[in-house]
């Protein structure tokens, strides 16, 4: 006979419940898959397009106040490195920098002028709108945040830091069902929705 005493069947055996998930030995269910050489080359090659195409747009647009933002960077990662992530779908990648760069604008222009207050303010909203919205892309949390703390030129613009920020979206997102559809037919994207 056992000295423990016996467990409710509703009940969790406090070394298997959740929270000491953290606690518990990493079990190993089996390599993820390896990524081909021909797969690397593509990704590079969107990447290097995809911004590329950004930076051309903006030299040979300068009337359009375009932009090349750093978090256009970690979208190229998802787009061309991760292209079937959640995260890299074009829902998420228009609408995240979209309503981040709602959300960064406002916070910077409402709220009082405490540059600590307006970050913080900034990506939490980012984050909120995305996630009500079902459009969550981190770059967008960036977005935000440069909305806040970029420089003079970014403030100057006020709402029409909205515009290059969709632009520059868009044209990744050219970029990315193309090149991505480069090894497989119809691969990118996973969805529209």
């Amino acid at each position: 006979m056992s000295d423990r005493p016996a467990q409710d069947k509703d009940q969790v055996a406090d070394a298997d419940h959740p929270a000491h998930a953290r606690t518990r030995p990493f079990v190993r269910r089996g390599q993820a898959g390896r990524i081909g050489a021909l797969q690397i080359l593509v990704a590079w090659l969107g990447a290097f397009a995809g911004i590329g195409a950004l930076v051309v747009v903006v030299d040979l647009l300068p009337g359009l106040h375009l932009l090349v933002i750093g978090s256009f960077g970690a979208s190229a990662v998802l787009l061309y490195g991760a292209p079937r992530a959640p995260f890299s779908q074009p829902r998420n990648l228009v609408g995240g920098h979209l309503l981040s760069a709602l959300a960064g604008v406002a916070c910077y222009r409402y709220l009082p002028d405490v540059v600590g207050l307006q970050e913080a303010a900034g990506v939490a909203t980012a984050i909120a709108l995305m996630m009500a919205t079902r459009t969550i892309h981190p770059p967008g949390g960036a977005t935000a945040l440069i909305a806040v703390i970029g420089p003079e030129a970014v403030h100057r613009m006020g709402w029409g830091y909205v515009f290059p920020v969709l632009i520059g979206a868009l044209l990744l997102l050219l970029v990315a069902v193309i090149s991505n559809n480069l090894l497989e037919r119809g691969s990118y994207p996973d969805r529209w929705d």
